[in-house]
């Protein structure tokens, strides 16, 4: 993006932030795949920013990003960075989106900075319910569509909005391990009579997507939807556990389920997935043996 759209996002952002604000200087961060990223200061403020280029106004997907930020913030229960307001504008006949954020310097953490993570994580699940699993729009989960179809069947929606989703993209790049059908099946009556509460989840929570600022805990990159507190977990499992305090805090405020031990692989499964369709490689063979597992064990 060119200077004058700079300056339209200062603009925006002293609309919204209620301070003036002109962008002095703009620093590219590392970010994820689909966007780029900058931290954008003046003598007083700095700001994060996300945009990327639209191939259509149909296709924004920041948006859900603000949307998803802001449901964590209104739970008050863990820290995120405060949205201050989010865009398309058009540039030299090309459309891009942005998303400006409060910037949060994070440093190192201690070990009770894990135990007030997984303490305020506990809390978020606890004391958040929703009408029923899902989310009133579909959102990412990194570069795919995260299906979120409302329904009250958890067995239902992790069934065919998760694992039957994700099994459906990679059939469309050629890669079929199983009857779609059959499998959504089989976990359907493996989960069939476990109804648990339809908390607000993080939804892509590894490592990666929280820190600490000041020592308070930061969740940001959410996936929001309302489902089993336990994918989140065991999302955390997954790509290198967290800290053994974080879940000691955890289980202070909110106890795993005995269950969640027959439970986690299956939910570990949907990001493997979803790294299949994102990154192929060896998430290919690592997601098809799983595949193979499962339907072995729930025949």
């Amino acid at each position: 993006m060119h200077t004058t759209m700079w300056q339209f996002i200062s603009e925006q952002i002293s609309e919204h932030s209620g301070h003036l604000f002109v962008c002095q200087n703009r620093q590219p961060v590392a970010g994820g795949d689909t966007h780029q990223c900058a931290v954008i200061r003046d003598d007083s403020q700095r700001y994060f920013v996300k945009y990327r280029t639209l191939t259509s106004v149909d296709n924004t997907e920041l948006d859900a990003e603000a949307d998803g930020l802001k449901a964590l913030a209104n739970a008050a229960c863990i820290r995120t960075p405060k949205v201050i307001c989010y865009g398309v504008l058009e540039e030299e006949h090309q459309l891009h989106e942005y998303l400006v954020m409060q910037y949060l310097k994070l440093s190192q953490s201690a070990s009770e900075d894990w135990l007030t993570c997984g303490k305020q994580l506990a809390h978020l699940h606890r004391t958040t319910s929703g009408p029923e699993y899902g989310w009133p729009r579909d959102n990412y989960i990194g570069r795919s569509v995260q299906v979120n179809t409302a329904t009250d069947s958890w067995a239902t929606f992790f069934a065919e909005s998760r694992i039957g989703a994700m099994l459906e993209l990679l059939a469309r790049q050629g890669h079929v391990w199983c009857n779609i059908d059959v499998c959504t099946t089989q976990i359907y009556h493996f989960l069939q009579d476990y109804q648990p509460q339809p908390s607000l989840l993080h939804g892509d929570l590894w490592s990666g997507n929280l820190g600490f600022h000041h020592h308070q805990p930061v969740l940001f990159d959410p996936a929001v939807y309302f489902g089993d507190r336990e994918t989140d977990v065991a999302m955390t499992e997954l790509f290198g556990r967290l800290p053994d305090a974080f879940y000691e805090g955890y289980n202070a405020i909110w106890p795993l389920d005995e269950g969640y031990r027959s439970r986690r692989k299956l939910y570990q499964l949907y990001h493997i997935l979803n790294h299949a369709v994102l990154f192929g490689g060896h998430y290919l063979q690592a997601a098809q043996d799983d595949i193979v597992q499962l339907n072995q064990q729930l025949l």
